[in-house]
């Protein structure tokens, strides 16, 4: 089955723009053009949103606050379309859930690099069973064939992004990694995104490992390490 996204921008030629881009790829596209209209298409045969941020009646601020007010969309990828450079937009955007950004003008590579890097992931449940090997660090459980994560036992939902953190930190342990290395080994070399996005998405982690959350340890004006021990 193709994967569903839903495409939010007021420009009608960057929307058909990105919808052809898209699938010439093989993704089935619909399209919103401001962000009530996305909320109304919005159901659970969605598999990503990109999402614009400047746009009239609700700007995509406003529209992914609606859209993680909904437990069955707090996984949902969301990446961000926007004209603006600014770090703090950036962060602002991460710390409300956006799993990445695209800056525009858009390339076609970049565009369809991102989605297939973020697209959402079938659940637990859909994924079939297959033979892994496990990695154990203390209370957590992580099978990346699988990609699952339990913690004293409980399934952890992770996006795409932090699970691969946490997986690099836990098959890494007791060693600094500075922001940009940690940048290259989860974005890759080839992508824009500032040091503050490590900061945010390990924060994150944290949230979600919750009474274990100082197995992540900051070193100041230095990096990160992961440790069982401390």
């Amino acid at each position: 089955m193709k994967e569903k996204i839903l495409l939010v921008d007021d420009d009608a030629d960057i929307i058909e723009f990105l919808q052809y881009n898209l699938e010439k790829e093989g993704f089935n596209v619909i399209f919103a053009r401001n962000g009530v209209e996305a909320l109304s298409k919005l159901d659970n045969s969605i598999d990503l949103i990109l999402l614009d941020i400047m746009m009239p009646k609700m700007d995509g601020f406003d529209v992914i606050k609606k859209i993680r007010q909904n437990d069955f969309y707090k996984e949902l990828p969301v990446i961000f379309l926007t004209a603006k450079s600014a770090e703090a937009d950036e962060i602002k955007g991460l710390n409300l859930g956006a799993h990445d950004f695209i800056q525009k003008p858009i390339s076609p590579q970049k565009l369809i690099a991102r989605v297939k890097s973020n697209i959402r992931k079938p659940s637990t449940t859909e994924l079939q069973a297959t033979s892994s090997k496990e990695i154990k660090a203390g209370p957590i459980i992580i099978d990346k064939d699988k990609h699952t994560v339990k913690l004293n036992g409980q399934l952890l939902s992770l996006p795409r992004k932090e699970f691969s953190l946490l997986y690099f930190f836990v098959t890494h342990p007791d060693k600094v990694y500075n922001r940009d290395v940690l940048l290259k080994e989860i974005w890759g070399a080839d992508v824009y995104v500032t040091e503050r996005t490590v900061d945010v998405h390990v924060r994150k982690v944290r949230e979600k490992l919750k009474l274990h959350s100082n197995m992540i340890i900051t070193l100041k004006g230095v990096g990160y390490k992961f440790s069982v021990s401390e």
